[in-house]
């Protein structure tokens, strides 16, 4: 029997369902990550304490480092080897930021290596419509008009289906943008003979340059510099990129520095937050409260986050200091 799914459920958007999560007696869980880059904090800070807490509640997890999702997708110019060097940078930056050593990591190769992995993509194919494949497109990145430019692109979303059903799992995490192609698998599970599955959405976080966040154009991104802050960032990085951030006065919607806030500092880090000279918070809703009621200005609000962020990322970059083999990794995708 699973354990306590409480604090999992209040840290994430929406669960697929709530009633199947708590009907499970036991449960595999993934999360797919394209090896693209550094490694930001919506997806290392958030996403290690997410998976913390399944493993606390009972779920068994794995990482899929998606090397050949990423081929597909144009990453890094689809150089496989390059791919997969980045994934064993991923592999160390999800432990320097504590991620518990019963998660599992695989690469997607190991999972394609297999021709009953391919059997099992032919009957996805079947069983779907390339309309709603293009639909599935988001979670890439992509939009509908670029599988017209290249037809590979529509493996993607049918992979990333066959990569569920082939692990044979009970639970699927991933962003709000990955919502698409998991309502998409759980639709055709009995088309292709696998069993259903739970899926758990987390909010996305905006671009430190603003803007709609369920746009997945517009969250964190590797591929742009100042949109997100990575955790190799130095403590001036840090602050001048928080500094510049998008967070005007009174205002929360498509503001970056409250969702990071919001989803990160409160839900994981909240020792008792100061901002500026004023009693700590210990409730994200105060915080955000004294903000709209303009309270807390945004210099103030960006000031306290870079401190907090600088510390908490301090043990990760010690963790690929000590050791030359993940420096030259850091290095090499900083």
């Amino acid at each position: 029997m699973l354990k306590d799914l409480s604090k999992l459920e209040s840290v994430v958007q929406e669960v697929i369902t709530a009633e199947e999560l708590k009907s499970l007696d036991t449960a595999k869980g993934y999360c797919g990550f394209e090896p693209s880059g550094p490694l930001h904090i919506g997806t290392g800070l958030y996403w290690t304490n997410i998976f913390n807490l399944a493993v606390d509640a009972g779920i068994e997890m794995r990482i899929l480092l998606a090397d050949w999702h990423a081929a597909v997708n144009d990453k890094f110019e689809g150089n496989l080897e390059k791919i997969q060097r980045n994934a064993e940078y991923m592999r160390e930056g999800f432990l320097s930021l504590g991620l518990n050593p019963k998660v599992k990591f695989v690469l997607a190769s190991e999972l394609v290596s297999d021709s009953d992995y391919w059997a099992l993509l032919l009957r996805v194919a079947k069983a779907l419509t390339i309309s709603r494949i293009k639909r599935s497109l988001p979670i890439m990145g992509r939009s509908e008009e670029d599988a017209d430019k290249d037809s590979s692109k529509l493996i993607y979303p049918m992979m990333q289906a066959t990569d569920i059903f082939y692990m044979d799992l009970d639970v699927a995490f991933g962003g709000m943008d990955q919502r698409h192609v998991h309502m998409l698998a759980r639709d055709i599970h009995k088309k292709v003979g696998k069993k259903g599955f739970v899926a758990i959405h987390s909010p996305l976080i905006s671009s430190l340059k603003g803007g709609n966040r369920m746009d997945p154009m517009n969250k964190m991104s590797k591929s742009k510099g100042d949109s997100a802050v990575f955790i190799h960032d130095s403590p001036a990085d840090i602050s001048r990129k928080i500094r510049s951030a998008f967070c005007p006065e009174r205002t929360v919607e498509g503001n970056p520095i409250l969702q990071i806030y919001k989803n990160i500092i409160f839900n994981f880090y909240n020792d008792g937050i100061r901002i500026g000279e004023r009693e700590e918070y210990q409730a994200y809703k105060e915080l955000e409260h004294d903000f709209i009621e303009g309270k807390i200005h945004p210099s103030e609000l960006k000031e306290s986050l870079s401190l907090k962020l600088a510390q908490i990322l301090e043990p990760s970059k010690a963790y690929f200091e000590k050791d030359s083999r993940r420096r030259i990794l850091m290095e090499e995708f900083r």
